[in-house]
């Protein structure tokens, strides 16, 4: 649900009038045997329209802004997200979940035993078919945030992929190195 909440609200904003650092980018070409599909243009299009909305529509993105902007910009998404349809409660429930309860409440506050759902609504995931190219995908979008940080677009964070097993891992490190070795030719 809240996937479909999303995609409904980046499909509404255009690319096209996105200021140019926000949409210059090649979203086709991948490495010399390989260009991404269409569907795979569209969920790279939908990241960078979902980066837009948080960094830049409600409170543009400042290098020396305080972790309070980011809090404001999580809440902003949250109340699209109300406004799209969510009617129904996301908080992460402590009371079921206890074996993480104690990692959590060190980073999350607290509310009557749950965090609330604006915590986490900064998250981005792509749900798409076994062999559909999820990795290619995240190994342009990895090319596209390195430069809008470069942009000072984005704030410089870590990235963290997570994945359940070491083959994916292997893939990803595979498709890393296809990539950069086109992009040294070009």
């Amino acid at each position: 649900m809240k996937t479909l909440i999303f995609q409904t609200i980046v499909e509404e904003i255009s690319l096209d009038n996105l200021p140019l650092p926000w949409r210059d980018f090649d979203l086709k070409s991948f490495s010399k045997n390989k260009t991404l599909w269409d569907f795979q243009q569209k969920a790279i299009e939908n990241a960078i329209k979902g980066l837009y909305l948080y960094y830049q529509q409600k409170f543009d993105f400042e290098e020396s802004e305080s972790l309070d902007v980011n809090n404001q910009r999580k809440e902003h998404l949250f109340e699209l997200y109300q406004l799209n349809g969510l009617n129904v409660s996301l908080d992460y429930n402590l009371k079921k979940e206890r074996k993480i309860n104690k990692l959590l409440s060190e980073y999350y506050p607290q509310e009557d035993g749950k965090i609330r759902f604006s915590h986490f609504v900064n998250r981005a995931s792509f749900w798409m078919a076994t062999g559909s190219g999820k990795t290619l995908i995240i190994v342009k979008l990895l090319e596209i945030l390195k430069k809008l940080i470069e942009r000072k677009e984005i704030p410089q964070n870590d990235i963290l992929i997570l994945t359940c097993r070491d083959d994916l891992l292997e893939q990803l490190k595979e498709h890393i190195r296809e990539f950069s070795s086109y992009q040294r030719e070009i």
